[in-house]
């Protein structure tokens, strides 16, 4: 007699066989090539409860029963003031998804909503500063974000479009403000379609940003520079399929010897810089 399956077993079944092209392999690609997990690391898995972070939640729960190299998970949920629906449905879901999670509350919400100007930048700001010190409390020495494909090659054109400079999202970096700290983003080369995909294949319902002030505001005064990116990336697709490559190519493939100015290390470098001296066009301004 054939065995049934509970769900979250299917669900787990699936992403290593249905979804193994498109979200394992990429994800598992991007461990490798940007050495984001190594031997003996305790990374702190942050979920937000959407479905990048959950996702990846399952994606290292999967990866820490698999792999051959040893390191541990803890998984955390900040709670930064979800109103009592969002709360239950990101708790809800942890459950269904059978991800172990720990419980962090905070008031960051109730702070912002007492700014004016840039609450989004605060409240990104002050959620990032509660993670990595929670994640220290919880010895770990990691910090995994769900940023995927997709916010990578928007963050580069909004960078470029509404910021005036040309900058990445990086697959990893030291935190600045605590010490032997690391932030790592494993959904690197994976595309937000595919995430959506899997959703919608097991029938899954996450929260959105559940922000208050998103919630305060109508659908026509919450359009975000973000989304108008996608929509231009999207529209561009249509005559460039390859589009979005190329993109993500470019932060690969940055030629210094053709840019006017850049910064290394927060020093601001310009090509005149050695002009004069450099010899056969050879001036990179890095010594």
């Amino acid at each position: 007699m054939a065995r049934t399956f509970t769900y979250l077993e299917q669900l787990e079944r699936g992403i290593l066989t249905e979804f193994r092209e498109t979200l394992w392999q990429p994800f598992c690609r991007s461990v490798k090539r940007y050495r984001l997990i190594q031997p003996g690391d305790k990374i702190c898995v942050c979920i937000s409860g959407g479905k990048d972070s959950m996702l990846l939640a399952k994606l290292i729960q999967l990866l820490h029963r698999h792999t051959e190299f040893p390191f541990e998970a803890e998984y955390l949920i900040m709670d930064p003031g979800y109103n009592p629906e969002n709360r239950a449905k990101v708790e809800s879901n942890a459950q269904l998804l059978g991800i172990p999670y720990t419980l962090y509350e905070s008031d960051i919400f109730e702070v912002i909503d007492t700014q004016e100007k840039n609450p989004c930048f605060l409240c990104a700001r002050m959620r990032r500063g509660c993670l990595y010190g929670q994640a220290q409390a919880l010895g770990c020495n990691k910090i995994a974000l769900g940023h995927h494909f997709d916010d990578v090659i928007e963050t580069t054109l909004l960078g470029m479009m509404y910021g005036g400079q040309l900058q990445g999202m990086p697959p990893k970096l030291k935190a600045k403000n605590f010490p032997g700290m690391e932030l790592i983003r494993p959904l690197y080369t994976v595309r937000e379609g595919d995430i959506c995909a899997w959703r919608d294949r097991n029938n899954l319902r996450f929260i959105q940003c559940a922000c208050r002030l998103t919630e305060q505001a109508s659908q026509e005064e919450h359009v975000s520079k973000r989304l108008e990116v996608k929509r231009l990336i999207k529209a561009l697709h249509a005559e460039n399929p390859t589009l979005e490559w190329n993109i993500f190519g470019s932060i690969h493939n940055v030629q210094l010897d053709t840019m006017v100015g850049w910064k290394y290390k927060g020093k601001e470098v310009s090509f005149l810089d050695g002009y004069d001296e450099a010899k056969g066009g050879e001036n990179h301004g890095i010594q």
